[in-house]
């Protein structure tokens, strides 16, 4: 069977030569089957992973189909749910767009509006928002509806889990009835369901890789590590690790990622860097560009930021705790092995988390392999505070799995 290119896609020479310059060769199985579909101006349900090339899928058909400037008001609208995803999608739409002179503006929130409104004031033709700085801009009448075409949800998953449904159906209200509607998302609940059935019209649904699986190019692997100190240690031996060039560490709290980071910037392992929702947005940008472009080694981050993070070339995601809400793990890891990249995910596991692991393996339908600590990996005693911690832990989860388990901590009234 003949490998199709991305000229057999009908787009345009400007396409083609943006394309080439990133370094794409050929489509990516969300780009063949969907493109050709959204440029025909059908409906579309994409289910993809991040890193499996979902966001050209749709800009690229997108940008063929606005084709050039022209008036001031927005034709296309995409809604993302987080800054950093608005951010990240917008820079991606500029870099296919660079041989046209199509204008492409990314609004959100965290920012006085004032410079997003001048640019609107001087024309755009595509808008990259999050929900509530479009529908802020939309009440000021600063931001003209009549001329959208077409609407993308990307990440609706995160949007259903960040309940932003409300304020999505004030903007179908408020945008064309007659339009384009493309919904993306990397898992699809009924909560996502429901949203389709909401708002599609006779969707084509197309699905890459069952839902929650993760990229075949991803090597994972998991530790069992007694406790936080001996985490720590651990993490010391990898960053050690000359082809640990660029890495990718996920906390589950602000506390966790701190102390990552100040661990690491003293055992002079970096450059590094920390985001999360503490942190200012201009600093997170910041952070997240300089790890794009190789300037640091390290970045550290709670699953906040973990899906607004699109970085080629990571070598290495590390979990230094495995996270609670399951999906997570693969957007985690969904960061390394990113179209056509191979790379590992490690995932650090103590005996009061391996509960969370059964539960990914079973989402994922595989089994995590595992290895061994290093023999040089110093293991530490566990303090009295953190056994304790963790004992109680896996009480909560056997009860939660069998409600009769009365549990080492029942009789005890004043724990």
């Amino acid at each position: 069977m003949k490998e199709v290119s991305f000229a057999d896609l009908k787009l345009n020479r400007q396409l083609l030569n943006a394309v080439a310059a990133l370094g794409y060769e050929q489509p990516t199985e969300i780009q063949r089957k969907c493109i050709p579909v959204i440029l025909s101006g059908q409906q579309v349900i994409g289910i993809a992973q991040t890193g499996t090339g979902k966001t050209a899928a749709y800009l690229l058909p997108i940008l063929m189909n606005v084709k050039f400037a022209a008036g001031i008001e927005p034709r296309a609208l995409i809604l993302a749910p987080t800054k950093e995803l608005v951010v990240q999608i917008a820079g991606h739409a500029r870099q296919l767009a660079v041989h046209t002179d199509l204008r492409i503006l990314a609004l959100y929130g965290g920012i006085g509006p004032k410079s997003q409104i001048e640019v609107l004031q001087q024309g755009v033709d595509v808008v990259v928002a999050t929900p509530g700085r479009f529908m802020e801009l939309y009440l000021k009448g600063e931001l003209p509806t009549k001329q959208i075409k077409t609407l993308v949800l990307d990440e609706a998953d995160r949007m259903m889990d960040m309940g932003f449904m409300p304020q999505l159906r004030k903007i179908f209200e408020v945008i064309p009835h007659k339009r384009q509607n493309l919904l993306f998302s990397a898992t699809f609940p009924e909560k996502v369901e429901r949203l389709a059935a909401e708002f599609l019209v006779f969707p084509v649904r197309i699905e890459v890789s069952p839902p929650a699986t993760p990229a075949s190019q991803v090597t994972q692997v998991l530790y069992q590590v007694p406790n936080l100190k001996s985490k720590i240690n651990f993490l010391e031996y990898l960053l050690g690790q000359p082809e640990f060039s660029r890495v990718l560490i996920f906390t589950r709290t602000k506390e966790n990622a701190d102390n990552v980071f100040k661990f690491i910037e003293r055992k002079k392992l970096g450059p590094v860097r920390v985001i999360h929702s503490n942190k200012g947005q201009n600093s997170r940008i910041n952070a997240v560009n300089e790890f794009k472009t190789g300037a640091l080694r390290v970045l550290v981050s709670t699953d906040v930021t973990a899906r607004g993070i699109d970085v080629t070339q990571v070598s290495h995601v590390i979990n230094f705790d495995v996270p609670i809400v399951y999906e997570d793990y693969v957007h985690r890891i969904g960061r390394t092995g990113r179209a056509f990249q191979t790379g590992t995910a490690i995932t650090l596991a103590t005996e009061a988390e391996i509960y969370h692991i059964r539960k990914i393996e079973s989402l994922i339908r595989e089994q995590i392999p595992v290895k061994k600590l290093p023999a040089q990996v110093v293991i530490a005693e566990t303090p009295k505070e953190e056994k304790l911690a963790m004992a109680r832990e896996i009480d909560r989860q056997k009860k939660k799995e069998d409600p009769l388990y009365k549990g080492a901590f029942h009789d005890k009234k004043n724990d």
